[in-house]
C-alpha cells in the first residue's frame, strides 16, 4: 500500500480527487487531517505566486516537509477571457467581501463573476478551468501535471452539484454546467480528472502500484 498526502483541507476537493484515483489499487489517499496535520495560520502565506505551477509547488513542498510522506497539491482556478484571465490564481479569493468560508464564498465568488460579465456577448463568455498537480515524493522530487477544460460562463446558476464556478462553468459539448452533469461525467472532463489521471499514471509508471487508470 503506497499512502499519498493530499494536501487540501477541502472536503469537496477530497472526494473527488479520491473518486479519480478510486480504479487504482495499491493506493491509500489522506488528507491534512488523516495525517494529523493541524490547521496553522502559516498556510495562509504558502501560495503568494502568480502561476498555478508555483503555488501548487509552494503549498507541496511545504506539507511534504511537515508530514513526511509522498504529498500532491493542486492550485486550480478559473479563467476567463473577457476579464484577461481572471480571477485565475485569485479564484478562491475573487469577490471583494471577506471572511466569508465554504458554500457561502462560492456564492460570493459566482455573484461577482456575473456582475463583472454583465452585457458581455455568449461568444465572448469563453472560459477555461485550470488544474496544476505537483507531487513530491518522499525524496523531495517534484512532478508536475497539468489538466484543463474549456467551455464558457452562463448568464446564471445552473444545477447543484459540484462546487465553486461549476454552476456557472457551461460544456459546449454536454449542453450543461458542471454542476447539471455526474461525478463520473466531471470527472472525465474535468480539469482536476485531467491532472490526475496523469498524476495516477506517473504513480504507475514509477512502479510505485501495480494497477490502475
Amino acid at each position: 500500500m503506497t499512502t499519498l498526502l493530499v494536501a487540501t483541507r477541502s472536503s469537496d476537493k477530497l472526494a473527488e480527487i479520491r473518486r479519480i484515483l478510486a480504479p487504482i489499487s495499491g493506493l491509500e489517499v489522506v488528507d491534512l487531517n488523516d495525517a494529523g496535520i493541524p490547521s496553522s495560520p502559516d498556510e495562509d502565506g504558502i501560495e503568494p505566486h502568480d502561476t498555478f505551477e508555483d503555488n501548487a509547488a509552494s503549498k507541496a513542498r511545504y506539507f511534504q516537509a511537515l508530514g513526511g510522506l509522498p504529498t500532491v497539491a493542486d492550485d486550480s482556478g478559473l479563467v476567463v477571457d473577457a476579464l484577461g484571465g481572471a480571477p485565475g490564481v485569485r479564484s478562491k479569493r475573487f469577490a471583494p467581501e471577506r471572511g466569508l468560508q465554504g458554500e457561502a464564498r462560492d456564492l460570493e465568488n459566482n455573484r461577482h463573476l456575473l456582475e463583472l460579465l454583465q452585457g458581455t456577448p455568449e461568444e465572448e463568455r469563453t472560459a477555461r478551468y485550470v488544474c496544476v498537480a505537483v507531487l513530491v515524493d518522499g525524496a523531495g522530487e517534484e512532478s508536475r501535471f497539468r489538466g484543463e477544460a474549456r467551455g464558457r460562463i452562463a448568464e446564471a446558476p445552473r444545477g447543484r452539484a459540484g462546487f465553486g464556478y461549476d454552476p456557472l462553468f457551461f460544456d459546449p459539448e454536454l449542453g450543461r454546467t458542471f454542476a447539471e452533469i455526474t461525478r463520473e461525467e466531471k470527472n472525465e472532463r474535468s480539469h482536476r480528472g485531467r491532472a490526475f489521471r496523469a498524476l495516477g499514471q506517473h504513480l504507475l509508471g514509477e512502479h510505485l502500484l501495480t494497477e490502475g487508470l
